[in-house]
């Protein structure tokens, strides 16, 4: 086992595991794991000693600084602090990421095209590439000054269901949420030559006063969307949008070696101990096979695995068909008929869709080994303080600090990893301030996936910005903790109550992840 980190499965968690994984996963059979199946007795001593919550604050914990176990990246810390590939890889896996990067950094272009190989972007899009939306594989950001097309933020658009029927198919999960009948699933706010985009979105925002112990004012941004210049006639009466800005895409091969039963341990849907934390699993179909398994990707935890979230935006964000989501025109509706006449980039020689595998296997595997950057300051006594103080008022109840990966991990360099992603991956309802007015598959409009915290310290570094959020309202991580509302308001008011002092050093703390 390679450094440590997860945090154990305290008394509450376990006994609302039993509760959880009955109700929620009942419908999972054989495709979540009641207890972990990859470990021997004293593996299982090992892992629950590591990954015991500490109570000492005085200095930091063994391995700590080492988010990603084996895989953390120790390169200096600059912009490009999440573009190196996990440290332990072998030599022909790094070729296949560095062959994986090429495709994520490549550019698409409309077809028919002389670059035979690239063409099939479209013909609705929001990005010609992987890398628009996932700038320096770091987090996007909305527009700004209102000032259009912003490739790293999309405007997703759903609808109610309308019938028992579709009622039905969202509980099945044969859906995760149903798009505008004319212009799908998200807006697409570029076009190939001789067509017209969807529109453009548009972001105003209104600002309201906070005030924190000590006399500290805060202004909150919120933010009201709309949609210009819309090509195709009106959006659905009954359509909402909700804005996502691009996740970081580092560490994701090690969320997904974490052992289910590890995450499903943390659930508990019924509050069952009465602290006000009530997460939830979310199920997920598997592309290619349509199993239910846990969702652990996507700010809905819409995704259970990197090819997935890979393939979805693909498909989405670039209009590129894939093994998985085979669909060559992207996300179109029949209403949208000169879509449907527009070429598409299939060459048969290379496979029936734009972007065959290796493709896909690549673009993911490139994905799943984005290191984790080794932490800063780790032993700083200003970092300690706030780390003592984003346990005592439980922040760690969402974001779990700690797990040790799966021994049987697909990639052995991911595999038996102490890893520090500072996240339970579950759904939360997080108050009606960041409700969207979706549902998306098991998460309602008010519940989102426990981000991970690892690296969010380097936003600027990496980006440039310190946006925060699915819809980067947030300006700074302070605004950020300040919008947590639902399950997390107990902690929110305690942030907000603390002396001024006590909260610099826990947003030290963030800064040092």
């Amino acid at each position: 086992m390679q450094a440590p980190c997860i945090s154990p499965l305290p008394p509450r968690y376990r006994l609302a595991f039993f509760a959880a994984a009955s109700l929620l996963f009942a419908p999972l059979v054989g495709a979540t794991e009641a207890k972990r199946n990859d470990l021997s007795a004293e593996d299982t001593t090992r892992v629950e000693d590591v990954t015991r919550p500490t109570n000492d604050f005085s200095r930091p914990e063994q391995y700590e600084a080492m988010p990603g176990g084996a895989t953390t990246s120790r390169n200096p810390i600059d912009a490009d602090a999440f573009s190196h590939a996990s440290a332990n890889l072998g030599f022909s896996e790094e070729e296949n990421f560095r062959l994986g990067k090429a495709l994520f950094e490549k550019l698409w272009v409309s077809s028919p095209s002389s670059t035979q190989a690239s063409d099939g972007l479209g013909p609705l899009f929001n990005a010609r590439s992987c890398h628009s939306c996932h700038l320096k594989n770091g987090r996007g950001h909305p527009p700004e000054n209102d000032a259009g097309s912003s490739s790293s933020m999309i405007l997703r658009l759903a609808r109610p269901a309308r019938s028992e029927e579709e009622r039905h198919a969202l509980a099945e999960l044969k859906v995760v949420s149903f798009p505008d009948d004319t212009y799908g699933g998200q807006l697409q706010d570029m076009a190939v030559p001789g067509l017209a985009a969807e529109g453009r979105e548009t972001v105003t925002y209104t600002e309201e006063r906070d005030t924190l112990a000590g006399g500290e004012t805060i202004m909150l941004r919120k933010p009201q969307y709309s949609v210009a210049d819309l090509g195709y006639g009106p959006l659905g009466t009954d359509t909402t949008l909700s804005a996502r800005i691009a996740n970081p895409i580092i560490g994701m091969g090690l969320i997904e070696a974490i052992a289910d039963a590890d995450i499903l341990a943390m659930a508990d849907p019924e509050d069952r101990n009465g602290d006000g934390i009530s997460g939830r699993a979310a199920r997920a179909r598997d592309h290619r096979t349509g199993e239910l398994q846990l969702g652990r990707f996507g700010w809905k935890a819409q995704n259970a695995s990197v090819r997935d979230q890979s393939s979805s935006a693909f498909v989405g964000d670039l209009g590129i068909s894939t093994p998985d989501a085979p669909s060559h025109w992207g996300d179109w509706t029949s209403a949208q008929a000169p879509c449907r006449e527009m070429p598409n980039g299939i060459q048969t020689r290379l496979g029936n869709t734009e972007a065959p595998d290796p493709v896909l296997e690549l673009v993911t595997f490139y994905s799943e080994n984005l290191a984790v950057p080794t932490r800063r300051d780790v032993g700083s006594p200003d970092v300690l303080r706030g780390k003592a103080l984003f346990y005592r008022i439980g922040c760690t109840a969402c974001h779990t600090p700690k797990y040790v990966t799966r021994r049987d991990a697909a990639n052995k360099a991911q595999a038996f990893q102490l890893i520090w992603p500072y996240s339970d991956f579950l759904l939360h309802d997080m108050g009606e301030g960041l409700a969207d007015g979706q549902q998306v598959g098991d998460a309602t409009d008010r519940e989102w996936r426990t981000p991970p915290l690892w690296g969010i310290g380097l936003t600027d570094d990496v980006n440039g910005h310190t946006f925060f959020l699915h819809d980067g309202r947030a300006r700074n991580l302070t605004e950020a903790i300040l919008w947590h509302g639902g399950e997390a308001e107990r902690a929110r008011n305690a942030f907000a109550s603390a002396a001024p002092e006590a909260r610099r050093h826990l947003i030290r703390f963030l800064e040092s992840l």
